[in-house]
């Protein structure tokens, strides 16, 4: 039974491989893409356990603190007490001093680990930052050969009618003939407008000359 999973589980992740490979190969901007969502997922995740980290370093150096400040108190206690002999109070306070020293030790370890453990956090939330911006570059780069890589085929089909289809080339000539339509037809405009101004011009002087 343990073998007909694993031959399962190896099909599924061979056909999901296949999958992706052809899914690259197809359009491998939106494979890029999802990639660089994921990394942003995880880099978002790391933020806020670093964020978390740094609440705890926050929390620690304030036990740390009180439980030093406590152990000092303690300890100046201790001395006034013994000095007006109460032995009751001197021992109480010299328990407590040993405690509250125990736990700021304890805790100062803990600072210090979790001082390390941070530092090392920032350097990996520092180094997935990089890669996502370099991501994002090498994005920019293949949508920008790809673009060319299009335009350059947009081109050559039209300066090129063999490789043009019948279809698009009919279409890029049947403009062609617009234009030239168009340009004739506002030539035409334009003489037919200027002869009738001329003509017009023509008989105001000859109805002058025959006046005069």
């Amino acid at each position: 039974m343990t073998n007909l999973f694993t031959r399962i589980k190896n099909t599924i992740t061979a056909d999901l491989h296949e999958v992706i490979d052809h899914k690259e190969k197809k359009n491998p901007i939106a494979l890029l893409n999802q990639y660089l969502r994921q990394c942003e997922q995880e880099t978002e995740k790391v933020r806020k356990l670093l964020e978390r980290q740094y609440t705890l370093k926050s929390e620690f150096q304030r036990e740390y603190q009180q439980a030093a400040e406590l152990a000092e108190k303690r300890t100046y206690q201790a001395e006034v007490v013994s000095k007006a002999g109460e032995t009751e109070l001197y021992q109480f306070a010299v328990a407590e001093q040993q405690q509250y020293t125990e736990r700021a030790n304890r805790l100062r370890t803990s600072l210090e680990q979790v001082n390390g453990q941070l530092s090392d956090l920032e350097k990996k939330y520092e180094e997935m930052k990089h890669k996502v911006k370099d991501m994002h570059l090498r994005r920019l780069e293949l949508m920008g050969r790809e673009n060319v890589t299009r335009a350059n085929l947009q081109i050559n089909q039209v300066l090129d009618s063999h490789s043009y289809s019948d279809k698009s080339y009919s279409k890029f000539k049947e403009i062609e003939n617009y234009l030239d339509r168009l340009e004739q037809q506002m030539n035409s405009s334009f003489y037919r407008s200027t002869i009738d101004v001329r003509v017009a011009q023509l008989e105001k002087e000859m109805k002058k000359e025959t006046i005069s």
